[in-house]
């Protein structure tokens, strides 16, 4: 098996490539999702120790 510069395994790389790839996507739909809730317009501030039912927010879980 070959070993890139530093020593790691090739395919280590690669894998850790692929991953940071889907983590930046994933965090930039998360951008994405967070400015559009922006939009919507002002929200209440939350008072310390409460919480958004969920209800109120938007679920990303299929149903």
């Amino acid at each position: 098996m070959a070993a890139a510069q530093g020593g790691a395994p090739k395919g280590l790389l690669q894998q850790m490539e692929e991953l940071m790839a889907a983590l930046n996507a994933d965090l930039s739909q998360l951008d994405a999702d967070l400015q559009s809730s922006t939009d919507r317009g002002p929200v209440p501030p939350l008072t310390p120790g409460s919480r958004t039912s969920e209800t109120e927010r938007p679920s990303h879980r299929p149903y």
